[in-house]
C-alpha cells in the first residue's frame, strides 16, 4: 500500500499536469463553419473565442435572420469542436493513470 508521501507526491503530480493540460487546451485552435463556410468561428480548446469571420454577401438588411442562425450554427461547431479536442488532450493526460472505473476529471 502506498504511503501518504507517495499519494501527495502523485497528488502534486496529477495537479501539475492538469495545469499543463489547461494551458495546452488554450493554445489548441479550432474552427466551426456554417453556410458552407460563409460563417466562420474559431475558437479555442478551453471555449475560448478568438474570432469570427463573415462572408460579405451576408451583410444585407434582408438577409439578418439567415445571418444571426448561421452564427448561433458556426458557434455550436466550433464548440463541439473545442470539447472534442479538449477531451482529446485529457485522455492523453490520463492515458497513464490509474483512475478509478467511471471516474471523470473536471472539464475546464
Amino acid at each position: 500500500m502506498p504511503s501518504l508521501d507517495e499519494l501527495m507526491k502523485a497528488a502534486q503530480n496529477v495537479q501539475e499536469q492538469m495545469q499543463k493540460a489547461q494551458a495546452q487546451l488554450d493554445v489548441i485552435e479550432v474552427e466551426g463553419a456554417s453556410g458552407g463556410g460563409m460563417v466562420k468561428v474559431r475558437a479555442s480548446a478551453r471555449g475560448r473565442i478568438l474570432g469570427v469571420t463573415l462572408d460579405p454577401s451576408l451583410l444585407s438588411a434582408d438577409s439578418k435572420d439567415m445571418l444571426e442562425d448561421l452564427i448561433v450554427a458556426a458557434f455550436n461547431d466550433a464548440k463541439n469542436k473545442a470539447d472534442q479536442a479538449g477531451s482529446a488532450e485529457m485522455s492523453k493526460l490520463t492515458a497513464g493513470m490509474p483512475l478509478p472505473p467511471g471516474f471523470k476529471l473536471p472539464s475546464f
